[in-house]
């Protein structure tokens, strides 16, 4: 099916496609909220229910191989299928348009968080957009699970991988365990085992007195520390806040723990990847200047290790030993998303141990609307946002 696919897109004109991707990744990027694990969900409903640019097997194997590598999975998953669809130009158009309106949106913030020191209340519509974004993610792991579970070995690998998670194991180190081990019991299962085991599918306002420039800045040392952590950035963004602690606020001291404090936060309140805080950190810092280069050296390593990692990936699955360690990534990869998953549920729909009714009855309509009718996620997130904002500001007063 996947040769069949690929011949059929390279008879698309490749102008045709490029401005395809253009116009579906800026779209991703305006409407992704919620972190990784809601992108690629989002990714999926269109390049796959929708368009039909990929198998939902190539998909999960570009986000089993997208989980090995450091960076942030969701850009990294919008420059493999820029590539699968439309090569290099794919690969830079994808990336660009799925990053560029966090990026502008950050940088926005920064400009009106260094001349004015506010920022606008925004809590109210992402009260509502959470439990729609939940919901578009619960969706996405019960597609993509049905294709990943191959086996009912891999479910088992798969709950192993997800109470490794709930016990502290690293995430990359859960996930490539849950990958090697599941790769060994594969190939060491018996054909007429493996037959038996058949296939399952069947108030935010902030104050500063912030200056940029401070003593001994420099752009190519700003540049080469989010170059740095861009390659070795794994896990989520708790993890970059450990990263910027340390080399900018007790390392450099060009930042305070309160100015990253703040960056994070709006970096959380704002669609698409989380790492456009680098934007807001580099224009607090330098100006515009320390924006674009601090911007470019936290995802250029992405751009060069998805462009390395991409053409091996069907190679990969070419080989016994190596297509039973992507179906073992796989099934791993669908047990982190379930656990962020249920750690997401937690925090949205009982914050502070309370139930909260009116999350819930978002999340439970948004979970219909999107199994029953498959609409569009950006609707869900538009919906959701209105009807919290109302909510918020009109009943829970």
């Amino acid at each position: 099916m996947q040769p069949f696919l690929t011949q059929l897109m390279e008879t698309l004109p490749r102008e045709n496609k490029l401005i395809e991707l253009a116009k579906l990744f800026f779209k991703q990027g305006i409407i992704g909220f919620g972190g990784p694990a809601a992108h690629i969900a989002m990714m999926e409903e269109e390049v796959v229910n929708r368009r039909n640019w990929l198998t939902r097997e190539h998909f999960l194997d570009l986000v089993g191989a997208t989980n090995l590598i450091p960076g942030p999975n969701s850009t990294e998953m919008a420059i493999h299928i820029g590539y699968t669809y439309a090569q290099w130009p794919g690969l830079i158009i994808a990336g660009v348009c799925f990053i560029f309106p966090a990026v502008l949106l950050t940088g926005l913030a920064a400009w009106i968080y260094v001349s004015f020191g506010t920022l606008p209340q925004v809590a109210p519509l992402l009260y509502g957009i959470k439990p729609a974004v939940l919901a578009v993610i619960g969706a996405a792991v019960w597609r993509l699970g049905k294709t990943a579970f191959k086996k009912r070995i891999l479910i088992l690998i798969a709950l192993a991988v997800v109470v490794a998670v709930f016990m502290g194991v690293n995430e990359v180190l859960a996930l490539i365990l849950g990958g090697i081990g599941g790769m060994v019991i594969l190939r060491s299962i018996s054909p007429p085992v493996a037959a038996i085991l058949s296939p399952l599918s069947s108030t935010l306002v902030v104050n500063v007195s912030s200056s940029t420039n401070p003593p001994n800045y420099s752009l190519w040392q700003l540049g080469l520390v989010f170059l740095k952590i861009g390659c070795v950035l794994y896990g989520s963004g708790y993890v970059l806040v450990a990263f910027l602690q340390s080399e900018l606020v007790q390392g450099l001291g060009w930042l305070t723990q309160k100015q990253l404090l703040d960056a994070i936060a709006i970096g959380q309140f704002t669609p698409g990847p989380v790492l456009s805080t680098a934007t807001f950190i580099g224009y607090v810092i330098g100006g515009l200047p320390g924006a674009i280069v601090a911007t470019i050296g936290i995802f250029l390593p992405s751009f060069v290790l998805v462009a390395l990692l991409n053409p091996i990936v069907p190679k990969l699955r070419a080989s016994k030993y190596m297509s039973a360690f992507l179906d073992a990534i796989n099934a791993s990869a669908i047990a982190l998303m379930i656990a962020v998953t249920i750690q997401l549920g937690r925090e949205i729909l009982f914050p502070g141990n309370q139930f909260d009714w009116f999350a819930s009855l978002i999340f439970l309509v948004s979970a219909i609307i999107i199994i029953r009718w498959r609409l569009n996620a950006a609707w869900l997130v538009f919906g959701g946002a209105i009807f919290g904002w109302v909510y918020k500001m009109f009943v829970a007063v």
